[in-house]
């Protein structure tokens, strides 16, 4: 693993699980680790229930937007992180794949939200324990 791990995490439409995901591990990691996040089938604008519970723990994803897949993101990636996908992920020898299913955010009010966001917080945080990122005392 490089000084600096790279993870990719990707969901189809990159509009929910995927933007928490790289939201928590840029509040977490800071600049330990290089975050990327991507859709097989990118949607228009990020789910407003996934910013909104997001905006409740302190972190704001409100600026991010769904991006398209490339070969390009995983094969600069030394981790990548796959949420529902399904065969639309290029698999590249040498990768490290993790396949974590949780809920699809899509058409969810925020309570319904909330406890997957707290899923994928405790997944980042043995994600980083695994890729022995430390969590700043500070980081909520």
């Amino acid at each position: 693993m490089p000084d600096t791990p790279s993870v990719l995490f990707v969901c189809v439409h990159n509009a929910g699980r995927s933007q928490m995901a790289a939201g928590w591990l840029r509040h977490l990691a800071g600049d330990a680790v290089e975050v990327r996040s991507a859709g097989s089938a990118p949607g228009h604008a990020v789910n407003p229930a996934a910013v909104a519970a997001m905006a409740e723990v302190g972190i704001d994803i409100s600026d991010q937007r769904p991006t398209v897949l490339t070969t390009d993101a995983v094969q600069a990636s030394d981790v990548v992180i796959t949420m529902g996908c399904g065969d639309a992920c290029p698999v590249f020898p040498g990768k490290r794949y993790l396949d974590w299913a949780l809920d699809d955010p899509a058409g969810q009010g925020v309570e319904s939200v909330r406890p997957i966001r707290d899923e994928i917080e405790a997944r980042i945080r043995g994600l980083l324990a695994e890729l022995g990122v430390t969590v700043p005392a500070s980081a909520p």
